[in-house]
């Protein structure tokens, strides 16, 4: 079975690799790259950005989430009432638990100060 080589693997053990070496003759940003800007938007990019554009993103946003949740595999009845005495008879041992160290502390801080 051969072995795929990744991107991080590659960077990881060929240090040259990672960098990145400019075109000979290149200095830096000329003068024709900096002219090469993004051209402006158009009327209907305009609108598909604005509140038409954020409207049917958070449409496929709840359409994706009503997918998601279909996926779920709800816990029963059972399992549900389980799960819940035990976090009710966890919380009961610790708030006890915690009630008799803070008791504990403050006898031996009250006989250390008195």
């Amino acid at each position: 079975m051969a072995k795929k080589k990744t991107r991080g693997a590659k960077a990881k053990s060929d240090p040259k690799a990672s960098k990145e070496t400019p075109p000979k003759g290149a200095k830096g940003a000329s003068a024709k790259d900096a002219s090469k800007k993004a051209p402006p938007k158009k009327a209907s990019q305009e609108t598909a950005s604005g509140k038409l554009g954020r409207l049917a993103r958070l449409k496929e946003f709840f359409d994706q989430s009503k997918v998601e949740i279909k996926k779920v595999v709800w816990p029963s009845r059972k399992e549900t009432i389980a799960t819940s005495v035990a976090v009710l008879i966890l919380v009961l041992v610790m708030s006890i638990f915690l009630g008799i160290v803070d008791l504990g502390l403050a006898k031996a801080i009250k006989a250390i100060l008195s």
